[in-house]
């Protein structure tokens, strides 16, 4: 909102100055009274109109906003009953479980209908012991008003284009454990276990490939069905079929954004076995590890092949068990000549396209790991997403840490792969 504009008097003592004599001018014509005062009337007018004390809008604005300053409040003081006085609680008991460290509302917009209202807001909150700053989510809340006048809140949802929270899909449960907490909608208690189990297995295995430079915690949510894993990302469930996990976060960022949230497709999660769990949460944890080295300037060869390889790193998986696509496309002579494009890892794409690349990734970071030494691949990664765009970068880190070239290195791992795919 633009900030109003103030009006200054001088309220000074006045400086006299001595009397100056003025040669005559000629005499000018009197102009009516009548049509002056109304000129400056009509010029006045439109700065007068706000003159005077708050429009009805600003005072219903106002007024809603401290009905969301009571309901924040009550959420965080756990008292249903004060909840329950500012409207529908219904998202009450949704969300009662949930560790938050802070909540607030803030009233963006109001469009008011006599006795009706629906408000644009922005949520933030953070969650006890693993948001550093607050999550920031567009909501959209449709309000009433008593016979008092009192406004009541009687539906909330996600604005437009915004992803769900997950307490918007059902009651949310709560597991805990020393690397991490489960968030889950309609999943039994043992299976939030088995995921904080994953989380407590996947943080120390991702701090030994990286190092301890992170929080060495994770956020996992679980929602009941592939449905609600694209309703938490906002986007439609075509997206993400066959997906297992996708981590949220803002990237390049030192420590100021919130915590990111590794989310569950709990369908296709099912489908595999123990090893391929661990693997995928050890996956998207290192994604949560190196997120403030991953940038603009970062290709999805180099952070989905990185993440790939603290994956399988010590699960004794072979190449030729772990790429089978591509082991296939090699022994056909149908071997990639470039290393993988960004839009390559596109979810829409082909599966057995987009299994190639995160294969042919994993496989370029190995090889690194391979002939130069994990330190140098670590080295690497952060050399690339310390540039802040995407020209020139994967160049400059290679002659710096690897001293070699992109046409070298390429030439070397479509080498490795018939290495050690044939």
């Amino acid at each position: 909102m633009a900030d109003r504009g103030r009006a200054w008097a001088d309220s000074g003592g006045r400086r006299w100055l001595p009397p100056v004599v003025l040669p005559a001018l000629p005499a000018l014509p009197v102009l009516p009274v009548l049509p002056v005062l109304l000129v400056l009337l009509a010029l006045l007018g439109p700065l007068c109109a706000g003159c005077g004390g708050p429009s009805a809008g600003d005072a219903a604005t106002a007024a809603v906003q401290r009905v969301l300053d009571r309901r924040a409040a009550a959420i965080l003081r756990h008292d249903p009953a004060a909840y329950a006085a500012t409207g529908t609680r219904t998202s009450y008991d949704r969300l009662r479980a949930v560790p938050f460290a802070a909540l607030s509302y803030r009233v963006t917009g109001l469009h008011r209908t006599g006795d009706a209202a629906t408000a644009d807001a922005e949520l933030r909150y953070r969650i006890t012991g693993y948001d550093r700053a607050p999550v920031i989510a567009g909501r959209i809340l449709r309000l009433t008003a008593g016979a008092g006048g009192q406004w009541r809140v009687a539906s909330e949802k996600p604005a437009r284009k915004a992803g769900q929270q997950l307490w918007d899909q059902g009651p949310v449960a709560v597991e805990r454990s020393a690397h991490g907490i489960v968030l889950g909608v309609g999943q039994s208690r043992a299976a939030l276990r088995s995921y904080a189990d994953l989380a407590d297995r996947a943080a120390p295995a991702v701090t030994d490939a990286w190092g301890t430079g992170w929080s060495r915690r994770v956020v996992v949510l679980v929602p009941d069905s592939l449905r609600g894993m694209a309703g938490l990302l906002g986007s439609p469930a075509s997206a993400y079929r066959g997906i297992a996990a996708v981590t949220t976060g803002e990237t390049g960022n030192a420590g100021a954004a919130p915590a990111d949230r590794i989310i569950v497709n709990p369908v296709a999660y099912g489908m595999l076995g123990s090893l391929g769990r661990q693997v995928v949460l050890t996956h998207e944890t290192t994604h949560v590890a190196t997120r403030a080295d991953t940038t603009p300037a970062t290709p999805l060869w180099l952070s989905e092949g990185f993440a790939d390889w603290v994956g399988y790193r010590a699960t004794g998986r072979t190449p030729e068990q772990a790429a089978p696509e591509l082991r296939q496309a090699v022994a056909e002579g149908r071997g990639p000549r470039q290393l993988p494009a960004d839009r390559d890892f596109g979810f829409a794409s082909d599966a057995t396209k987009l299994a190639r690349a995160y294969e042919g990734g994993w496989l370029a970071c190995r090889m690194i790991a391979d002939r130069w030494g994990e330190e140098r691949l670590r080295a690497f990664y952060r050399a690339v997403g310390a540039h802040r765009q995407r020209t020139g970068a994967v160049e400059d880190a290679m002659r710096r840490t690897l001293g070699t070239t992109p046409e070298d290195f390429t030439a070397q791992w479509r080498g490795y792969l018939r290495e050690e795919l044939s």
